[in-house]
């Protein structure tokens, strides 16, 4: 087993990281499984392509950070929620982190700051986002399958082409745009604001929604 070290810090399998500092660190590729990286600050560090499967990330610190394509190869994100088996994501700071492709499906993201998150192509399935700050976070193609987004902040997220089937967009907060493509129908759009939502004649509503009463605007 390789062991590296990076701001003085060892980055293996089950590495104790507790409140590490590690801003800007070099991570790709690294084999961080069931690492313990709680309150760790990872603001910029590039974390593409590295191993975080198991890894306990409660509170840490990723604003800015590369996470991009951690599906399969890459980190898996996958069951990320408090318990063992996933990684521990309650309330992570994600602000403008780059999450392309990443693999988040049936994470626990409640409460997490993804505000101008990079989530394109993003496997965000059955993911539980309750109150979640998605404010103009990218969300282009994005498959959102049952996800749960009770009172999430979708204001100005781009949400071109995502799949949102069966998605519950309950709640407050959701003042959406950009609806291009097929994605919509069957999910609960009660209490979502459509107002100015652009769409055209490929996005599939719900059965019985009206989205021109809605206010959305068709190109």
């Amino acid at each position: 087993m390789v062991v590296v070290e990076v701001n003085g810090y060892t980055i293996e399998p089950g590495a104790d990281l507790r409140k590490a500092d590690l801003r800007l660190a070099n991570l790709s590729e690294a084999n961080l499984s069931e690492a313990i990286l709680f309150r760790a600050d990872l603001s910029e560090a590039d974390l593409s392509e590295a191993d975080l499967s198991g890894a306990n990330l409660s509170c840490a610190i990723l604003c800015g950070a590369n996470l991009s394509w951690t599906k399969r190869s890459g980190a898996d994100l996958s069951r990320a929620n408090a318990n063992r088996s996933g990684a521990n994501l309650f309330m992570p700071r994600l602000k403008a982190a780059n999450l392309e492709g990443a693999d988040l499906s049936l994470a626990n993201l409640s409460d997490a700051n993804l505000a101008a998150a990079n989530l394109l192509a993003a496997d965000l399935r059955l993911a539980i986002l309750a109150r979640a700050d998605l404010f103009r976070a990218n969300l282009v193609g994005a498959d959102l399958f049952r996800a749960n987004l009770p009172g999430a902040n979708l204001y100005q997220a781009d949400l071109r082409l995502a799949n949102l089937v069966g998605a519950d967009l309950s709640g407050p907060n959701h003042r959406l745009r950009n609806l291009y493509g097929p994605g919509l129908k069957g999910e609960d759009l009660e209490g979502a604001d459509l107002t100015g939502a652009k769409a055209d004649e490929t996005t599939i509503w719900p059965d019985g929604f009206d989205p021109v009463a809605a206010g959305v605007i068709f190109d």
